[in-house]
């Protein structure tokens, strides 16, 4: 569960890009700065963060990348704050590569493998306002409320309907998912996929209506049971832009 937002520097400046990272317990700035590479593989920057007492301290390090079926450069970021390592990545939207901005948002990226929804509880409630959702999931090891915020970027038919958000202590939104809206081939009726990144892995659930919820603003969130009927590519839940 992270996000973030990064900007290059003028040529000028001793760190090559700086900017925020977030997460539920911690809100981080960072800063790239460039290294001397020993190979290829080699990291092209250190990440650096300023500690409690004030020293400058190493929390990772970052790769240039580019995109193997967009071709869209993006910066691989492996990051260690004493939680254990995490791995984000830093891309641009549409926007901000055809007006050369230097802006990247960060996102997580997605590795911990799919997880077994089990037992699970929880809703979703249409917002009468910006279409978007808000709600909570829970079951015995987490309980998570969250907001479904429409995707702005979404230009394909395959990219998420909306982006699935919770707050950093700091209040900055961080985004954990993507959603689909999708129909039942079987009954006609609309629902919602969710695939959401939890420390245990992606959790895939579905938010449908009963009889009594039908034509309301509530949905109920239900295990994910494979039926053949999941959105073309929901498996790459957590890729903002294409």
């Amino acid at each position: 569960m992270f996000a973030g937002t990064l900007t290059r520097n003028a040529e000028t400046a001793a760190a090559e890009y700086t900017g925020m990272i977030h997460s539920t317990r911690f809100d981080i700035a960072i800063q790239l700065e460039a290294r001397a590479k020993m190979s290829e593989r080699s990291p092209d920057f250190d990440v650096t963060a300023i500690n409690k007492s004030g020293r400058k301290v190493r929390i990772g390090t970052a790769w240039n990348e580019t995109g193997n079926t967009s071709g869209n450069p993006y910066i691989s970021m492996q990051i260690d704050v004493g939680l254990g390592p995490f791995r984000v990545n830093a891309v641009q939207t549409k926007e901000a590569r055809a007006a050369q901005r230097g802006a990247f948002e960060i996102i997580p990226l997605v590795s911990n493998g799919l997880m077994k929804s089990g037992s699970i509880s929880g809703e979703l409630t249409a917002m009468d306002a910006d279409n978007a959702f808000t709600g909570y999931i829970a079951n015995m090891m987490f309980d998570l409320e969250f907001m479904l915020i429409e995707n702005s970027y979404k230009s394909e038919e395959t990219h998420p309907d909306y982006r699935i958000e919770v707050s950093s202590p700091r209040g900055t939104p961080i985004r954990v998912g993507s959603a689909w809206m999708a129909k039942s081939s079987r009954t006609g009726n609309d629902y919602l996929s969710l695939l959401i990144n939890t420390p245990d892995g992606d959790l895939r659930v579905n938010a449908v209506q009963n009889e009594e919820q039908r034509g309301g603003q509530t949905f109920s969130i239900i295990p994910f049971i494979d039926s053949g009927e999941q959105p073309q590519d929901a498996g790459a839940g957590l890729s903002l832009v294409a």
